[in-house]
């Protein structure tokens, strides 16, 4: 008997949020940004890894006729549009897993590589740090970035209310890598109330290993985001270009 092929390695782009912090007239994701939609930049970034990908596949709202008008060259060979998002995020990423094994024939052993499509400034060589972490790990884990700043815990009045030791504090990035069959069971088992995959994970007493990020990899979430995107963007640029 032959042995299983080995596990391969899909990336879940959940794209189906309305990013109404963003002060965009649209959602943010599909707003310009150094001369292309936000998620193309994001698209891109996964694109540079080639074969070392299984594919790549963004999830969006049923009724989202917007993506195809900004990426007119999506989906293309190896990737896939999956209409599939949900009113939550833990809801997109569980509807767009179940269509991914439906619609790429992705397995419950196989990886999958979840990322916020605002992520924009995530470089190729932070996901292959993340690859090499995990794929052997029998749990999985996420990029984050240690707790930089002093933290506060506030009362309900908008005073400190104490200083809280960040010694062990980090900020949850993404991706978040996990066997595709281990977080359908987690987010069906946690719920919509999930922020992030690694939330539903901890939630079957499991603890995901932490992959060190860098500060770039922000979630362009509010109207100053945009520019200090570009700004980053411009300045990798400027660097490639010497």
């Amino acid at each position: 008997m032959s042995p299983p092929p080995p596990p391969r390695l899909f990336v879940l782009i959940p794209c189906a949020g309305t990013g109404s912090r963003a002060g965009a007239p649209g959602p943010k994701q599909y707003e310009p940004l150094a001369g292309q939609p936000l998620v193309a930049h994001t698209l891109d970034v996964f694109r540079a890894l080639g074969p070392r990908l299984a594919g790549i596949a963004l999830v969006v709202a049923p009724d989202d006729h917007r993506l195809t008008e900004v990426l007119p060259g999506f989906p293309a060979p190896g990737e896939w549009l999956l209409r599939a998002g949900g009113a939550t995020r833990a809801q997109s990423v569980a509807q767009g897993l179940a269509a991914l094994r439906e619609e790429a024939g992705a397995l419950p052993t196989d990886w999958v590589l979840v990322h916020d499509a605002a992520r924009c400034l995530l470089l190729p060589s932070q996901v292959d740090a993340l690859i090499g972490a995990c794929v052997h790990d029998p749990v999985g884990g996420l990029l984050a970035l240690p707790l930089p700043d002093t933290l506060k815990a506030a009362t309900p009045d908008g005073r400190v209310a104490a200083t809280v030791a960040r010694a062990d504090k980090w900020l949850a990035q993404t991706p978040q890598m996990f066997r595709i069959g281990l977080l359908q069971e987690a987010l069906a088992r946690m719920g919509d109330a999930v922020t992030d995959e690694a939330s539903a994970i901890e939630g079957l007493g499991l603890s995901p290993r932490l992959v060190p990020g860098t500060a770039s990899n922000f979630k362009v979430t509010f109207p100053d985001d945009f520019a200090l995107a570009a700004a980053v963007l411009q300045a990798r640029h400027a660097a490639a270009d010497r």
